[in-house]
C-alpha cells in the first residue's frame, strides 16, 4: 500500500519573525493530529529553513533517534555531551538522545540553511546519548540506525534513472530535489510516500532533471 503525502499539506511552524520556517510532515508540537503520529519508526520529518544567524537555542530530547540531512548551507551543532560540529550538504548527522541530551542548532553561516530532520522511535528506551557525523555519504552505503531498526538510503538520480525501493515492512520516501515517479504517483520536492509491505517497487527520476531522495527502510513501527 502506498500513501502519498503532499508538500503543501504539511503543517507550517517555526518562528518566521526569528528567521525560522518549518514544514512538519507529522503531528508535531501544537499541531496534534491523532491520525498522523508516526509511520514505521518515523515520528517526525521536518524541513527546516534558517536565515543567517537564526537557530534553536539549547533544548532537550530523550528516547529519540534524530537523523539530519543538510540540503543547503551549514548546520552548527553543539550538545550537552561536549560534541560540536558543522554539518554540510552530503553529510548525515545522527544524535541518539537515549536517556536524555540537550543540544543547540544554528545557522552561523552567511547564507540560508535548509535541512531535513527525521526523528525515529527507538526499539528500547534509555541508555547513554551518542553522536556521529558521516561526511560525504555515498549512495551505495546505507546509514544504519540499529537502535530504531532502520536503514537510511540516500539516492541521487540522474534524469531518467531508476532505483529500487527496498523490500521492507515499512518504507518512507521523502523527495529532497527533483521529480520522481513511484508506482504511478508523481512526487515533487517535499512530497513523501509511505509504503507498507514494499515489494518490487522502483523510483524513477523525471527524464528532464536529476532527483535526490531520502529512503527509510524499516522493520520497526506500526
Amino acid at each position: 500500500m502506498i500513501d502519498v503525502r503532499r508538500s503543501g499539506d504539511r503543517y507550517r511552524g517555526g518562528e518566521p519573525g526569528a528567521g525560522i520556517e518549518t514544514f512538519h510532515a507529522f503531528s508535531f508540537g501544537p499541531h496534534y493530529d491523532p491520525d498522523n503520529l508516526r509511520f514505521g519508526a518515523v515520528l517526525a520529518c521536518n524541513e527546516e529553513r534558517l536565515a543567517p544567524g537564526a537557530g534553536f537555542d539549547e533544548h532537550p530530547h530523550s528516547h529519540t533517534e534524530i537523523v539530519t540531512w543538510v540540503v543547503e548551507g551549514e548546520l552548527t551543532h553543539r550538545d550537552s555531551t561536549g560534541h560540536e560540529s558543522t554539518v554540510g550538504p552530503g553529510d548525515v548527522q545522527h544524535l541518539s538522545a537515549a536517556g536524555g541530551v540537550r543540544h543547540v542548532e544554528r545557522n552561523d553561516g552567511e547564507g540560508p540553511l535548509v535541512f531535513v530532520q527525521m526523528w525515529l522511535s527507538p526499539l528500547s528506551p534509555g541508555g547513554d546519548p551518542a553522536y556521529e557525523v558521516v561526511h560525504g555519504i555515498a549512495d551505495s552505503t546505507p546509514y544504519a540506525v540499529p537502535a530504531a531498526g532502520a536503514l537510511l538510503h540516500v539516492r541521487r538520480l540522474a534524469a531518467g534513472e531508476r532505483t529500487a525501493i527496498p523490500d521492507a515492512p515499512f518504507a518512507y520516501v521523502h523527495v529532497v530535489r527533483g521529480e520522481v515517479h513511484v508506482s504511478g504517483e508523481t512526487l515533487t520536492p517535499g512530497d513523501a510516500a509511505r509504503i507498507t509491505a514494499a515489494e518490487g517497487l522502483e523510483a524513477v527520476a523525471n527524464g528532464k532533471g536529476a532527483a535526490e531522495l531520502l529512503v527509510w527502510e524499516m522493520t520497526n513501527g506500526r
